[in-house]
């Protein structure tokens, strides 16, 4: 079955809809058989140019927080999926202000979940992130917190399925490295914080054809990551200024932010343990044990000694020309 049938006369909301996914997400569909999407966030600005610039009756508009529960409700009403995309996602300003994390990466989702049983809604996908694993800074906490919530809410959701898509860095996305180090290439200098740093290297297509897989092959409390490449930053950032066609930008290492990590993992190595292998991405069931402790210590589950984590560095590794290669196939820089 193609997924776009799935959709065909469905209505779709989309928190957090005014972001890159959200914008991917609507050239995805908008010519497609699907009877409305609507698209949730905070910011009015960003809605009004997404208006006019897709200029569509299948799309609709609706202003609020998901921090605030009542501005929720007549936006779920009546939707049959939700793709739940709603964040903060910037480590720095995750890390001075740790709490606004909390209240719209944890909070924020409850409440996204909680109506989403109570109207019954079909299927809701929660988008995650790769710094959830082994999180060491406010952001990956608030993540890997949104992602227990979903895993809980989904052990007694009804006729509502939970999932939950973990994805790396997406490249051109608003807020990543990419459209940084592009702006500053126009200064003859980039800025790096570590040369060795490694991160998986993704494109926006990816991340929607995960989160289409997901919604397809998921049930309730799975977890689906994509296998992705990944390079260091140095090499990503010599890729750039080697296609930029200048020869006197200079690279300056100026030590690493708050909060960031050298490597980052999709998946844990307890969750490798019981990963499913479906190709092209891993599938990883929730635990539906119950707090039967007794049972629990008795049967345990597969054992992690042997698993290894899957992070950016033990993954395929790119060179300058295959990452221009990819940045070229996903037309990254022509965005």
């Amino acid at each position: 079955m193609k997924i776009d049938s799935i959709f065909n006369n469905k209505i779709l909301l989309v928190t957090g809809g005014t972001g890159s996914f959200g914008n991917a997400i609507i050239k995805k569909f908008i010519n497609s058989e699907i009877k409305e999407i609507r698209i949730f966030s905070r910011d009015e600005k960003k809605q009004d140019d997404m208006r006019k610039a897709f200029n569509s009756s299948k799309l609709r508009f609706y202003l609020g927080d998901v921090r605030d529960k009542q501005s929720l409700k007549p936006a779920i009403n009546g939707v049959d999926f939700i793709f739940h995309a709603a964040a903060l996602k910037q480590v720095p300003s995750c890390e001075f202000f740790p709490m606004e994390a909390l209240k719209t990466n944890v909070l924020g989702t409850e409440n996204v979940i909680d109506l989403s049983i109570n109207f019954q809604i079909s299927k809701i996908i929660c988008l995650s992130t790769d710094k959830a694993v082994y999180p060491i800074n406010a952001m990956g906490i608030s993540k890997a917190m949104m992602e227990k919530v979903a895993m809980s809410k989904s052990r007694d959701s009804g006729c509502t399925s939970i999932c939950v898509t973990r994805y790396g860095n997406v490249m051109g996305s608003r807020g990543s490295v990419i459209p940084l180090f592009q702006s500053q290439i126009l200064t003859n200098e980039i800025t790096i914080t570590d040369p060795s740093m490694t991160r998986f290297m993704m494109s926006m297509n990816d991340a929607i054809e995960l989160v289409l897989y997901a919604f397809e092959h998921g049930n309730s409390g799975d977890l689906f990551v994509q296998k992705a490449p990944a390079c260091t930053i140095e090499i990503l950032a010599k890729t750039l200024i080697g296609r930029s066609l200048k020869d006197n930008v200079k690279i300056k290492i100026i030590g690493t932010r708050h909060g960031e990590k050298k490597h980052e993992t999709l998946l844990s190595r307890e969750e490798m343990a019981v990963a499913v292998d479906h190709g092209r991405y891993f599938k990883v069931q929730n635990d539906f044990r119950d707090l039967n402790y007794g049972k629990f210590f008795e049967a345990g589950s597969k054992l992690t000694q042997d698993a290894l984590d899957y992070n950016s560095s033990n993954t395929e590794q790119l060179d300058q020309d295959q990452l221009n290669v990819l940045l070229k196939k996903n037309e990254v820089l022509d965005q």
